[in-house]
């Protein structure tokens, strides 16, 4: 079973190399944002003095760009939901490595987080609540993903629940498979 699973996944066993370099961390940030190398200035929030003729912008002036953009964007995200297209500035991204432990040694350590476009979340939001309203109210009641009120804790605990209260029968045992299919990595297996 286990080289079935193997077959599958397109598994390869690697061990992953570490560098105990105190640069790594300049260098992996280096390398996400070497496609932003000409922006290099950092936004800071600032007030400006009493006396200084700066322009401030009032949260309802910038409301009243909403409705300026709200035709343009509405056009746009149709035309891409028609044609099935997004379009490719919307999906750029910026990369920000995340530390995945409080002392990082590797690569490994981090955590890559794409920050999409405000417009890209927008579009997403509202595919998202259209899907949603097309799904039948009798969904799985141990769905967990794309559900309001649910996150990855109340999937781990549920499962946890149901292992356990298992595992009070006499002679019981329990056997858990975890795939991430996102990152692609080697399934888990777990025995209690």
């Amino acid at each position: 079973m286990w080289r079935g699973i193997q077959a599958i996944t397109n598994y390869r066993k690697t061990s992953p190399s570490c560098d105990s370099d105190a640069s790594l961390p300049d260098a992996l940030n280096d390398f996400y944002a070497r496609f932003e190398a000409q922006n290099n200035v950092a936004a800071e929030k600032s007030i400006p003095p009493q006396n200084d003729q700066a322009l401030c912008l009032t949260a309802a002036e910038v409301r009243e760009c909403a409705d300026q953009l709200a035709d343009v964007l509405t056009d746009i995200f149709s035309i891409s939901l028609s044609c099935t297209i997004v379009p490719i500035c919307f999906k750029t991204t910026t990369i920000v490595p995340v530390p995945k432990k409080p002392t990082v040694s590797c690569l490994n350590d981090y955590r890559p987080i794409a920050l999409t476009s405000v417009i890209m979340k927008c579009f997403e939001r509202l595919a998202m609540r259209h899907v949603k309203t097309q799904l039948p109210p009798s969904l799985d009641p141990l769905q967990f993903t794309y559900r309001s009120n649910r996150s990855t804790d109340n999937a781990i605990s549920t499962t946890l629940h149901l292992a356990l209260t298992h595992l009070e029968k006499k002679g019981a045992y329990v056997r858990m498979l975890f795939i991430d299919s996102v990152q692609h990595s080697a399934p888990s297996f777990l025995s209690i």
